[in-house]
Parts: C-alpha cells; structure tokens; sequence
C-alpha cells in the first residue's frame, strides 16, 4: 500500500468507526452531509461514484440499522489502497469495485441504480499543487481530466426517475446544472455556509433522470457558529444521527 499507518476514527457521535490513511485521503463533513441527504425505500439500489474509504454508504448503513441488508449498495473506486479500506470498514452487504468511472465496470449496470451519489474531486487537472500523498492527489483529482465527463457517467448510472447526488465546490455550481440539465430535471441545491455571513462554499445537487421541474435553490446551512464551533443543525447530522433533508 502506498501509505504506512491508518488511524481508527469516530463519526456520528460514536456510532461508527473507520479506518482511514494518518497522511493522504481523509474523510470530511462533506461526506457526512452527502449520505445524511441520501432517503431510501425498501428494496432500492445505491452506487457510490468515487467511494474512496467507504465511508459514505458506512454513514448510510449506520443511520439504517438492520434495514439496509434489503438494499443493494454499491461503489466503484479508482484507487486500491482506499478499496481496500472500504472492504473492511464497509458490512460485508456492500460490494466495491475497483474501476474507473470513465469505463465501464464488471458488477455495475448502467441506468439501474435508483440513487447515485457521488463527492467528486473538487479541483481539475492542473489547477492546485497536488499533495504528496496520493490517495489524497487523487481525490483532489491531480488525474481529473473533466468533471462534466463524471457527472455524465454517474448520470448513466441511475435509473430512469432515479436521482443523482453530489456534493462539491460552490463555484462549481453552473458547471454541474449544466450537465445536469441534459438529461435531467427538477434540480435542487442545497448550499452550506461557513459561518453567517460568508458565501456558499459548498454545495449538494440532486437532480432526477427523465424528469421535468423547475430548478430549486434551497436557504440551506450554516455550518459554523461565530466562534468557529459547529452549528445546532450542524452538529445534529455530524453528532446525533440526523437526516438532511434538503427538499426543505
């Protein structure tokens, strides 16, 4: 593996532990925010684009309990060291494939998954210094060669009627509705701000395939009190287990 030691961390307020590189790729709040927005039906099927350690569709499984073995979830996954970290943080109900987006993947039929979600990297090729340690490279997208292209191939993915979610860059935004758009539908985002006052830095977007609707700005997050602590709401998804439900 081409990091040396991982650490064992706590999310949800101790509800989940996972593995993760001390030096490299790191789970955030983002990721937490994402699976919290993720509502499933009995029976559904669920791709994580980008699964990196696993931790998106672990947070899915934590918040379900013994409900999610009558899903099907699974996640795809470029870099093998962090697929390696997924299968063991995961329950052994999660299947992960090691394969790249941009082709297609043994296990993973297109236009099936009733809920795609996905925490892209967030900078293009050749646009930010990569660092060191390249599970974090990677997914900061030092290989990235078009964000369009992977929100397209994660589009396939989903089902007629079915939804894709991601979370990124605010200042992405028009980029991803405009992909989006093509063959979709009835778009909502949801922004997260980091103290009262401050712009959007991130955003969630969900749109479904096939659908019509009109585009949604929701008033969504703030993240952080003025002293830098996390918000009530904050707190709620990252602590206590809540759901966001950014159709509100």
């Amino acid at each position: 593996m081409s990091y040396s030691k991982v650490s064992k961390d706590e999310f949800l307020g101790g509800l989940l532990t996972l593995k993760q590189p001390i030096k490299g790729y790191r789970i955030t709040s983002d990721s937490i925010f994402l699976a919290a927005s993720i509502f499933v039906k009995k029976g559904e099927k669920i791709l994580d684009v980008g699964a990196g350690t696993g931790a998106i569709l672990s947070f899915i499984a934590a918040r379900l309990g013994e409900g999610i073995k009558t899903l099907t979830l699974h996640g795809v996954e470029i870099q093998d060291d962090l697929i390696a970290l997924a299968r063991e943080n995961g329950p052994d109900f999660i299947s992960y494939f090691n394969g790249n987006i941009f082709r297609d993947i043994d296990g993973c039929k297109a236009n099936c998954y009733d809920h795609v979600i996905s925490n892209p990297p967030y900078y293009e090729k050749g646009k930010t210094n990569p660092s060191p340690y390249k599970t974090k490279a990677v997914a900061q997208g030092v290989d990235m060669v078009d964000l369009d292209l992977w929100i397209e191939r994660s589009m396939r993915m989903v089902r007629p009627k079915g939804y894709l979610t991601v979370v990124h860059r605010a200042d992405r935004l028009g980029d991803i509705v405009k992909i989006m758009s093509k063959s979709a539908g009835a778009i909502i985002i949801y922004p997260f701000y980091s103290k009262v006052g401050k712009d959007a830095n991130r955003v969630i977007i969900r749109a479904q395939k096939d659908a019509n609707g009109p585009l949604t700005l929701k008033s969504g997050m703030v993240v952080h009190k003025c002293d830098g602590s996390y918000s009530d709401e904050a707190e709620d998804i990252l602590r206590r287990v809540h759901y966001l439900d950014i159709t509100k």
